[in-house]
């Protein structure tokens, strides 16, 4: 296990009774070094949403969890949000939630001689994922997906 999914996982645990407490639920947590800084994010969620209030309670409880135990080697920026409307869909609890909504798909390489896609999303599996398109449906290999979110339309 790297030292991110380590991070990821310990942090995880720590929040769980705190989402518990709040009424929220994780959405996602990841770690990452953007520049020369690195950032420890908790994007929570619950269905009506959630607001600055419910981030600032997670986010005050979290920190004082993680000084506790101490366990994040570098120095890092903690953020706590809701993951937005136009979510990037990670875990297979994503794509459940989202079966029946219209998503984007970006794949790494050009598929049919292009690299973006919009659709309903309609099955997936360990292997692949399936939308609906305009003339029917397509399948992508999750290793072909660079990003798959919920579609914004304003």
């Amino acid at each position: 296990m790297s030292k991110r999914e380590n991070y990821e996982n310990q942090t995880e645990a720590l929040l769980q009774p705190i989402i518990e407490r709040f009424g929220v639920e994780i959405y996602d947590i990841e770690y990452v070094k953007e520049g020369s800084d690195w950032y420890l994010r908790a994007y929570i969620d619950k269905p009506d949403g959630v607001n600055i209030n419910d981030c600032e309670m997670v986010s005050r409880a979290l920190s004082d969890a993680l000084d506790k135990e101490d366990f994040i080697e570098d120095s890092y920026i903690l953020e706590v949000s809701s993951p937005g409307l136009g979510r990037a869909l990670k875990k297979d609890k994503h794509l459940a939630k989202s079966l029946g909504e219209e998503v984007e798909i970006k794949t790494y390489k050009p598929v049919d001689q292009q690299k973006e896609f919009e659709g309903i999303l309609k099955a997936f599996d360990a292997d692949t994922i399936t939308i609906t398109i305009d003339n029917g449906e397509k399948t992508f290999a999750r290793g072909e997906i660079a990003l798959i979110r919920l579609a914004l339309h304003f």
